[in-house]
């Protein structure tokens, strides 16, 4: 082999390896520490990893507080997912209410529940990793949108990386 050939090679290789260390899994049950906040409502977590999940080992959920940091009342009006994968339960005032899927799969359903100043609520999320077959496995990423009478819609957001 010449030196041209040993050089090309050796590129390919760290390039290669560059890749496999640049789309390795998150370690799993990691969260976004950032508090994201739209209107009146604020979530301590703005998106949170699962890390590796098993289509075989079935849903796995994580559960998000909103808070009302407004000084009035704040109405949720609609929760929805970016994906039929992917549901979301809100949990407010000792009701469980949904849960709430992607919208054209089913009626979209209105909510009028209300949050108080500095009350807090459970938005608890539902990911089915063997909900698109074989095909879904990869990296993915899913949001839950909660729309409300304080202004912009929050989102709250899930990845993964689904295996089979």
């Amino acid at each position: 082999m010449n030196k041209t050939t040993v050089v090309g090679i050796a590129v390919a290789v760290a390039v290669l390896g560059g890749m496999v260390w640049a789309g390795r899994p998150e370690t799993a049950g990691r969260s976004s520490q950032a508090t994201v906040q739209r209107g009146g409502l604020t979530a301590s977590e703005a998106a949170f990893d699962f890390g590796s999940v098993s289509m075989a080992a079935g849903t796995v959920r994580h559960s998000f507080t909103i808070t009302n940091t407004a000084s009035e009342p704040v109405s949720i009006s609609t929760v929805f997912t970016s994906c039929m994968c992917t549901s979301a339960t809100l949990k407010v005032n000792d009701q469980t209410l949904g849960p709430y899927g992607m919208p054209g799969h089913g009626p979209r359903q209105k909510i009028n529940e209300t949050i108080d100043p500095r009350e807090a609520a459970a938005v608890e999320v539902e990911f089915d990793p063997a909900a698109h077959g074989p095909a879904g496995v990869g990296r993915i990423q899913r949001t839950v949108t909660i729309e409300n009478s304080a202004g912009q819609p929050l989102e709250l957001g899930i990845m993964a990386l689904v295996t089979p």
